[in-house]
C-alpha cells in the first residue's frame, strides 16, 4: 500500500505521539508498504530522511499558543509545495491530529480518492492552560471541532479508554477503535541498567523509583514529589531520578528533597537504559491517554505506581505489573512501598515484561494494516454501491 501520515509532531521532536508515529513507520515499512510522512520542518531534523517530507514551520507560534519547546506549529503549505507532494497515488492517509495535519489530510484525500484514518492521542480538555484564552472559551471552541471532524473521516482509533470517553463527551458517537501505541520490545529487552545508575550516582543495591516524560503542570510532580518523600521516610534508602524536561521542571526541582535527582532530558536511544536501572515506575498524572513510557516501563520489567486514571486502568493488572492508587500522596506512596517490598518486586517485574507483550511493534503494525486494508475495502464498496444507485 501507498500510505501517507500526516502529523504534526515526528522525530526529532520528543514526544508520545512523534514516537508511536515513527515506531508505526518502520513497523508498515518493514512490512512492505511505502510509507509518506508528512511532518513540519525541525531545526535538528536529519539531512536525509527517506520518505519523510517536511512541511514549513514556527517556533514562535509553538511558543504563543503554549506548545512545548520541542513542538514546532506547523504552518499550511502553499499550492506550489503541495504540487510537488507525492500524494495523488496514495491509497490511505492517517492523521494524528484534528487541527491543520487533520485538514490537510481531509484535503489531500480529495486529490487522491484515498480514505482518511484519525488517531485521537490527546485528551486536549487537559492541555488549555496553556491556551492564550479563557478555558471556558476554549473549550467551547474544542469539543465542536474534534466531534466535527471525526465524523468527517473513515475511521477512528484511539489509543486507550481515556480517549474514546473525550470523544464521547465531545459528542461524537461514531465507531471508535481502540488501537494501543507500539513498544520495541527487542529494544528493551536486551538492554541493562547499570551504567545509567552509576552516571548519576545512584548506588546500585538503592531501590530506584523513576519518572521519565514531560515536566508539565498536567503531570502533577507536587503530589508524586510529596509521594516519594513520604514512602522515603519508611524507607531512606529510597531514590528518585526524574527524567525529562518541560515547563514545570525548575519550580519542582526547587522542592525536591535530598535522594531526589533531576536528570534532564535524554536521547530517545538511552530511554531502554534508564529504564531498565529503575525498579519502579511513579506517576501521578491523570491526563495520560496511553503514555509511551509507561508502556515501554513495563517493557522493561519495571512495574508501575500509577494515579487512577482511564489509561493507568488500561495499562496495569492490579498485583500483577503495578498498583492503581488514588492521585494523593499518602495513596501513592503506600503503592510503591508495596511494589518495592523485596518480596513481591520479582514477580511484578516479570509480570510488567509479560504484559508488555501485547503492544510490540511487530503486531502492532499487522494490526494498524489490517485497518487501513478493511477501510480501503469498504470505501471501494461504498464507491461500488454509489455507482450502482
Amino acid at each position: 500500500m501507498r500510505i501517507g501520515i500526516v502529523t504534526a509532531t515526528y522525530l526529532p521532536s520528543r514526544n508520545g505521539v512523534a514516537t508511536s508515529t515513527a515506531l508505526y513507520v518502520r513497523g508498515l515499512r518493514a512490512r512492505g508498504h511505502d510509507v509518506r510522512v508528512f511532518a513540519p520542518r525541525h531545526p535538528q531534523e536529519p539531512a536525509r530522511e527517506e520518505g519523510v517530507y517536511r512541511l514549513n514551520s514556527s517556533f514562535a507560534g509553538a511558543r504563543a499558543l503554549g506548545a512545548p519547546a520541542d513542538y514546532p506549529v506547523m504552518l499550511a503549505p502553499g499550492p506550489l509545495l503541495t504540487a510537488r507532494l507525492p500524494l495523488r497515488d496514495l491509497d490511505i492517509l492517517h492523521t494524528m491530529h484534528p487541527f491543520l495535519a487533520g485538514r490537510l489530510a481531509l484535503r489531500w484525500a480529495r486529490l487522491s480518492g484515498a480514505p482518511v484514518v484519525f488517531t485521537a492521542h490527546t485528551q486536549y480538555d487537559q492541555y488549555l492552560h496553556y491556551a492564550p484564552m479563557p478555558r471556558r472559551v476554549g473549550r467551547a471552541m474544542l469539543r465542536p471541532h474534534i466531534s466535527a471532524f471525526a465524523r468527517r473521516v473513515d475511521a477512528v482509533l484511539a489509543p486507550g479508554r481515556a480517549m474514546v470517553e473525550m470523544l464521547r463527551e465531545y459528542g461524537y458517537g461514531g465507531e471508535v477503535h481502540l488501537f494501543p501505541n507500539p513498544v520495541d520490545l527487542a529494544a528493551f529487552a536486551r538492554t541493562r541498567g547499570e551504567a545509567f545508575r552509576a552516571e548519576h550516582h545512584v548506588p546500585q543495591d538503592a531501590p530506584l523509583v523513576m519518572y521519565l516524560g514531560r515536566l508539565a503542570a498536567e503531570k502533577n510532580l507536587g503530589v508524586m514529589l510529596h509521594a516519594f518523600a513520604q514512602a522515603q521516610a519508611s524507607r531512606p534508602e529510597l531514590r528518585l531520578l526524574v527524567v525529562g524536561d518541560g515547563p514545570a521542571r525548575l519550580e519542582a526541582q526547587a522542592g525536591a528533597q535530598e535522594g531526589v535527582t533531576f536528570t534532564g532530558p535524554i536521547p530517545y536511544a538511552r530511554v531502554p537504559e534508564a529504564l531498565a536501572a529503575a525498579d519502579a515506575f511513579l506517576t501521578a498524572s491523570t491526563s495520560e491517554v496511553l503514555p509511551m513510557s509507561m508502556i515501554e516501563a513495563l517493557a522493561s520489567g519495571t512495574p508501575l505506581v500509577a494515579a487512577r486514571s482511564p489509561a493507568a486502568l488500561d495499562l496495569v493488572r492490579e498485583g500483577v505489573n503495578g498498583t492503581v492508587r488514588d492521585a494523593t500522596p499518602d495513596a501513592l506512596a503506600a503503592g510503591l512501598l508495596e511494589v518495592l517490598a523485596p518480596g513481591r518486586l520479582p514477580a511484578l517485574q516479570a509480570g510488567a515484561r509479560a504484559s508488555a507483550r501485547e503492544y510490540d511493534l511487530t503486531e502492532r503494525a499487522a494490526a494498524l494494516e489490517a485497518v487501513y486494508l478493511q477501510t480501503v475495502a469498504r470505501e471501494q464498496a461504498q464507491g461500488r454501491l454509489n455507482r450502482l444507485r
